[in-house]
C-alpha cells in the first residue's frame, strides 16, 4: 500500500517533547535513589526504573498537555471528517473514521518497547495502576474495535491489516511484559497497602499476602521464570496475546505470526515462539486445569481468563482447530464456581479472582461481571446475558426516572444484545459523562478523553471500550468473532488506498447484486480534491467491469491484469458502485441481511441460574472449600477500585 505519511507538522504543531526528553532520561538513569531495590540481586535497575518511570511518565504527561495542546484541542477553523452518507450496506460513522485515524498514528509512528527505550506516552500505561497500567492492554483493547471495523469493510484490509501487525510487534516485547520482568518475587510493600487494597486479600493473610495485579515471578513453588509465555501463570500476557495474533490473522489473511518470533524475557533473554505453538501452550494448560491458568502468581482472575478463552475461540474459526474445548472445561467450571445463585434463581455474586493456593475467592456484587461478560458473549451468549441482566437489574437502570452514569461495560452489553432501552440510555451519558472529542490540526481524530487525568491524549483502554459501542450494529461484536468473511481473500477487495490521506468509509461484495460498494473520504481534511488512485484486485473478468460514481457513470479506470482494475479519482465524499460480476454462492454472511438480535428473554437467563445452582448443589461437596468475601469497595472489580 502506498504510504504517504503527513509531515508531522501537518498533524500537531509540536512533538511531543516530553516523551523525547523521558525517553533520553531512561537511557542515562537507573531509576530514582528513593527507590526500593529488586527483590533479586540482578538488574538492580529494571523495578527501579520501572517505578521511577511510571511516576515520571505520570507527571510527564501534565506538562505535556500543554506541549500537545495543539494536538488535542479541536481546530474550530475546520470542517474535519464529514458524516457519512446512508446506506443499505455497512458504513462506518464519523467517530469510527476519527477513531481508525488516531489509531493509524498511534500504532505506525515508531517508538521503543526495548528495555532501552520508552513507549509513546499516548499508549495507556496509567489506568488501574498495577493491574492494568501497562501498554499491552491498549494494544489488546484497540484490537476489539479493528477487528469490527474490519467486519465493516471486509473488502478492504489493509490498513487493519498495518495496525494489527504494528500492535502484535509492540507485545512480545520488554515493556509489553514489564510486570513479569520487573516485579520479582513478593511485594515489598505489601505490609503497607492502603486499606481498600487489604479489604481485597485473604483477611488472615493480610501484610503477607501480594496484592492482585502483583505478578510475583519467583515466588515459590515455580521460582523465576524468564519466559512470560513459557510461565505457569501470566494468563494475562499470553492470553491477549493470542487474541491479538488471532485478530491480525482473520483481519489480514496472512500466517505471518504462524513463523518463529522472538519474546523477550527476563534480563533481556529471548525466547522463540509462534501462534500455533502458543495456541498448544494453552490448550495444554487448560486441559491440566479447568479452574483457569493463573493471570499471575497466585490469582486465577475470571475476566482474564475470558480473554484468553476468546482467543482460542478465534483461532479455532480462522485455522479449523479445536483447541477450543479445552477451554469449554473452565467455562463449565465458571459456571459452577465463579458466580453465586440463590435458590430463586438470580444472581448474587461474581469471582474476580480465586487463589487455589489458600482457598481464597474475592467476589463482587451482581453488577460487577461486566467485562467477563463482553468477552464471554461470542462464547457463551446465555451464560453473558445471565450475567448482564442481574448488573442491569442492579444498576436499576430500566426504570423511567433511573439517574443513568457513564457505564462502558454496561453500555457495550447493552447494544451488543439489542436493549436499545438501556443502550440509549447509557449512550446518552456517556456522551453527556466520558468527554467525547475530535482532535487534531484538523478534527481528523477522535477519542473518549474521559475524566481521568489525561497525558494529552485520548485514554486508550477507555477509549478503546468505548469504541466498540460506536462501530456496527447490535450483535456484530459477537458474529465478528465467529470469523464470518474468511471468503474476503477471494473476493473483489480494494488495495492501494492512499491512506490517511484518503480513507473509505464503505467497501462491501453484494453477490446479490454482483456489486462493489465503496465508499471515500478525506481522512486528512486538507487533502480534499487532491488525485490518487486505488485498484481493485480479485475481479472475476476485469474487462466486464462497468462503474458508476454517485449514480453516475463512471469510466475514469483501466484494466491493468485479468482480474485488476486501476481507478483514477480525486480524494472526495464519494460512493462507488462497482459491478464486478462477483456471485459467490457460499458467501451467505453478505448476502444475509444483518438483523438486529433480540436480547434474551430473563427466563431464558434465570433457566441458566436454576441449572447452575443445581450443579452447586450436586457438586459442592466434591469440591474442597473456599473462603468468600464480597469486596469491600462495592460491586465492581476491584482492579478498578484501588
Amino acid at each position: 500500500m502506498p504510504r504517504r505519511r503527513i509531515p508531522s507538522d501537518k498533524l500537531w504543531s509540536s512533538r511531543d517533547e516530553q516523551w523525547v526528553k523521558l525517553s533520553v532520561w531512561r537511557k542515562n538513569s537507573g531509576g530514582g535513589a528513593d527507590e526500593e531495590p529488586m527483590t533479586t540481586g540482578n538488574d538492580v535497575s529494571r523495578r527501579n526504573f520501572f517505578k521511577t518511570v511510571g511516576t515520571v511518565a505520570g507527571a510527564a504527561g501534565l506538562p505535556a498537555m500543554a506541549a500537545t495542546e495543539a494536538f488535542a484541542q479541536a481546530a474550530p477553523s475546520l470542517a474535519g471528517l464529514p458524516e457519512t452518507p446512508a446506506s443499505p450496506f455497512p458504513t462506518l460513522n464519523r467517530r469510527a473514521l476519527g477513531w481508525m485515524r488516531f489509531l493509524w498514528e498511534k500504532s505506525t509512528t515508531p517508538d521503543d518497547w526495548t528495555s532501552n527505550g520508552v513507549p509513546h506516552p499516548w499508549w495507556d500505561r496509567y489506568t488501574a495502576p498495577v493491574v492494568l497500567s501497562y501498554g499491552r492492554f491498549d494494544l489488546s483493547f484497540s484490537a476489539y474495535g479493528i477487528i469490527m471495523m474490519a467486519d465493516q469493510t471486509p473488502a478492504w484490509r489493509e490498513v487493519y491489516t498495518r495496525m494489527t501487525d504494528e500492535m502484535a510487534q509492540r507485545f512480545p516485547t520488554y515493556w509489553g511484559a514489564i510486570d513479569w520482568l520487573t516485579q520479582i518475587g513478593d511485594d515489598p510493600k505489601r505490609a503497607n497497602y492502603p486499606p481498600r487494597v487489604m479489604a481485597t486479600l485473604p483477611p488472615d493473610l493480610r501484610g503477607n499476602y501480594n496484592r492482585f495485579g502483583w505478578t510475583g515471578n519467583g515466588v515459590e513453588p515455580w521460582g523465576l521464570q524468564r519466559d512470560p509465555i513459557g510461565a505457569d501463570g501470566y494468563l494475562f500476557f499470553r492470553g491477549w496475546f493470542h487474541l491479538l495474533l488471532s485478530t491480525y490473522k482473520y483481519v489480514s489473511g496472512s500466517d505471518k505470526w504462524a513463523s518463529p518470533f522472538k519474546v523477550v524475557g527476563y534480563g533481556d533473554e529471548e525466547f522463540e515462539w509462534d501462534h500455533h505453538r502458543l495456541a498448544t501452550r494453552l490448550e495444554e494448560q487448560y486441559r491440566q486445569r479447568p479452574e483457569g491458568p493463573q493471570c499471575e502468581n497466585t490469582k486465577i482472575w475470571f475476566y482474564c481468563n475470558m480473554a484468553a478463552a476468546l482467543g482460542m475461540y478465534l483461532y479455532d474459526k480462522v485455522y479449523d482447530r479445536q483447541t477450543h474445548r479445552a477451554a469449554q472445561n473452565f467455562l463449565e467450571y465458571a459456571r459452577e464456581n465463579y458466580v453465586g445463585v440463590s435458590a430463586d434463581g438470580k444472581l448474587e455474586w461474581v469471582t474476580n479472582y480465586y487463589d487455589p493456593n489458600v482457598g481464597f475467592k474475592l467476589n463482587g456484587g451482581p453488577a460487577g461481571g461486566m467485562s467477563t461478560a463482553f468477552l464471554l458473549a461470542p462464547q457463551n451468549r446465555e451464560f453473558a446475558t445471565f450475567l448482564y441482566e442481574a448488573a442491569v437489574t442492579a444498576s436499576g437502570y430500566r426504570a423511567p426516572d433511573a439517574e443513568v452514569r457513564s457505564n462502558a461495560g454496561l453500555l457495550l452489553m447493552a447494544r451488543e444484545l439489542g436493549d436499545t432501552a438501556v443502550a440509549d440510555k447509557l449512550k446518552a451519558a456517556a456522551d453527556r459523562d466520558s468527554d467525547p472529542r475530535f482532535f487534531g490540526k484538523e478534527n481528523e481524530m477522535f477519542g473518549w478523553w474521559t475524566n481521568a487525568p489525561t497525558e494529552g491524549y485520548p485514554r486508550g483502554q477507555a477509549s478503546a471500550t468505548m469504541m466498540v459501542s460506536e462501530i456496527g450494529r447490535p450483535g456484530d461484536w459477537g458474529r465478528s468473532l465467529q470469523a464470518p468473511f474468511m471468503d474476503k481473500f477471494t473476493a473483489p477487495t480494494v488495495e492501494g488506498v492512499d491512506f490517511p490521506a484518503m480513507g473509505l468509509f464503505q467497501a462491501w461484495n453484494d453477490p446479490a447484486s454482483g456489486t462493489l460498494q465503496v465508499g471515500t473520504y478525506a481522512a486528512s481534511p486538507s487533502m480534499s480534491g487532491a488525485a490518487t488512485t486505488f485498484n481493485v484486485t480479485n475481479l472475476p473478468n476485469a474487462s466486464a467491469v462497468s462503474i458508476t460514481v454517485d449514480d453516475q457513470p463512471f469510466t475514469r479506470f483501466e484494466v491493468t491484469g485479468p482480474s485488476s482494475i486501476r481507478v483514477d479519482t480525486t480524494i472526495d465524499m464519494r460512493q462507488f458502485r462497482i459491478v464486478t460480476g462477483y456471485r459467490d454462492a457460499q458467501r451467505q454472511a453478505d448476502e444475509a441481511p444483518r438483523q438486529q438480535p433480540e436480547r434474551r428473554a430473563a427466563g431464558a437467563a434465570a433457566g441458566l441460574a436454576v441449572t447452575q445452582q443445581q450443579a452447586d448443589n450436586t457438586t459442592r461437596a466434591d469440591r474442597p472449600a473456599s473462603r468468600n468475601l464480597f469486596s469491600a469497595a462495592g460491586a465492581g472489580c476491584p482492579c478498578c477500585q484501588g
